[in-house]
């Protein structure tokens, strides 16, 4: 018998983000972001003029956030403590949509907190390189962490089969988004999120459901 797999995301699910990345616009670049609006196109605005940022510069400064700020990122309350004890019943890897040259600074981000594992990183939905990793690893039974809606209905298309939080760290913003459709349950805080986890890597493979129903769980 294998040992379970978790798979996380990093950002809003291990570390704080988008706080530091608001802070960093303010401060820099005369920009501000107002995370209300879950759509960057509209969210960041020049201070001046009020007008949207253009997309091109969103995407230059989300690069230039993790080239140079991703020290600012801390962790997500109780993150780092539930992947230790995670750790001991599973195998835990992180899929983060970065780039390929924020790979290692980011596996060296996570081990400066304690969070000691694998880092893969991919661009675009991830259910196809998740069902690469399970392809490789061959768990029994596997359980996948995101913030972010897409990412759970591109897994349930690609890994029916694995178990799918839908996680929000960030309390700033966790109650303006909506629980994921494809997600089994929407869990924000990670004392509950810990117990949930555990459960369900216990039960064995997610069933497959053509349309999953979501749960919601504890929130922070």
């Amino acid at each position: 018998m294998k040992r379970p797999l978790i798979i996380t995301d990093c950002d809003e699910v291990l570390l704080h983000m988008v706080v530091p990345f608001r802070e960093w616009l303010e401060e820099s670049h005369d920009i501000h972001f107002d995370m209300r609006d879950r759509g960057f196109a509209e969210a960041l605005r020049h201070k001046d003029s009020g007008k949207p940022v253009e997309r091109a510069l969103v995407w230059e400064l989300l690069l230039g956030f993790f080239e140079t700020q991703m020290h600012r990122q801390k962790p997500i309350t109780g993150a780092v403590e539930a992947m230790g004890r995670l750790s001991r019943i599973a195998d835990i890897v992180v899929l983060t949509n970065i780039t390929e040259r924020h790979h290692r600074p980011r596996e060296q981000q996570l081990a400066a907190h304690g969070l000691h594992m694998p880092v893969h990183w991919n661009q675009g939905g991830k259910g196809p390189p998740l069902a690469a990793i399970l392809a490789e690893r061959q768990p029994d039974v596997a359980l996948f962490i995101d913030d972010l809606g897409q990412h759970h209905a591109s897994v349930a298309e690609h890994a029916p089969n694995v178990w799918r939080l839908h996680m929000v760290g960030e309390p700033e913003i966790a109650d303006k988004i909506p629980a994921a459709s494809h997600a089994h349950a929407r869990i924000d805080d990670w004392a509950a999120a810990e117990a949930w986890i555990a459960a369900r890597l216990a039960e064995g493979p997610a069933p497959e459901i053509s349309a999953p129903q979501n749960t919601q769980g504890a929130s922070a």
